[in-house]
C-alpha cells in the first residue's frame, strides 16, 4: 500500500511540473523587472508587439558561442529593426557564474556589440523562475496578443561549436518569421541546451 502510495505521489509530482512548463499557447506571465540603465520594463507595455525573452550568462561557453560569433547580435539587430522588443534576461545570483552589475553589463552590450532592447538585471531569480528558465540560452517568444509561442532552444545544434550555427536550423527565427506571416509555429517548443541558469538557492 505505502509503495502505490508513494509511488501516485511522484507521478503526482511529475506530472505538476511537467504540465507547469507546457504554457505555450497560453498568456505569457506578466512581469517586471528593471534594466541597466535603471528603467523599468514590464511585459504589458509591449502588448502588441512581439517579444522575444534571451536567458544570459557572459561566463557560459554555449552564450560565448553565439556573442563571440555575433550570432546573437546579428539576431537582435535583425528582429528590432522589424519591431520586435528583444529583452536579455540575466538571473545568475550574486557570487555566481554571469552575475554582473549595471555598470558591467553596459560595459559588455558595448565590448560585444550586442543590441537587445533592454537587458534586463534578475539577481533574485523572480522573472526567470516565473518563466521557468533553465538553461543560457534559453529562449521564449511572445507574440503581439501576449500569448506564448515559443520556448526552447536558440537552435537545433546544442554545442559550443561556432562552426555548427551555419548549419543550425534557428528556431527562434524561423519561429518569428511564422508568427509574422500569420501561420502556426512548426516548432513551439525544444529543449533548452546550455549552462543552468545560476539562481540563488
Amino acid at each position: 500500500m505505502k509503495r502505490n502510495l508513494g509511488y501516485g505521489l511522484v507521478v503526482v509530482i511529475l506530472f505538476a511540473c511537467f504540465a507547469k512548463a507546457q504554457r505555450v499557447g497560453e498568456p505569457a506571465p506578466d512581469f517586471q523587472a528593471t534594466d541597466s540603465n535603471g528603467q523599468v520594463h514590464k511585459l504589458a507595455e509591449y502588448r502588441g508587439k512581439f517579444v522575444v525573452l534571451e536567458w544570459h550568462n557572459n561566463g557560459c561557453p554555449y552564450t560565448r558561442k553565439h556573442y563571440e560569433s555575433g550570432n546573437m547580435q546579428r539576431l537582435q539587430k535583425e528582429w528590432t529593426s522589424r519591431g520586435v522588443i528583444w529583452l536579455t534576461v540575466i538571473s545568475s545570483a550574486p557570487g555566481q557564474q554571469g552575475y554582473v552589475t549595471a555598470e558591467q553589463e553596459n560595459e559588455y552590450l558595448k565590448r560585444m556589440n550586442a543590441v537587445p532592447t533592454a537587458a534586463l538585471l534578475d539577481p533574485q531569480g523572480g522573472v526567470g523562475r516565473l518563466y521557468a528558465a533553465k538553461t543560457t540560452p534559453h529562449m521564449f517568444i511572445i507574440n503581439p496578443e501576449g500569448i506564448l509561442i515559443y520556448d526552447g532552444a536558440i537552435d537545433s545544434k546544442a554545442t559550443t561549436e561556432q562552426s555548427d550555427i551555419a548549419t543550425a536550423t534557428n528556431y527562434v527565427s524561423q519561429a518569428l518569421e511564422e508568427a509574422k506571416a500569420g501561420k502556426p509555429v512548426s516548432t513551439p517548443t525544444s529543449r533548452p541546451y546550455g549552462c543552468s541558469v545560476k539562481y540563488a538557492h
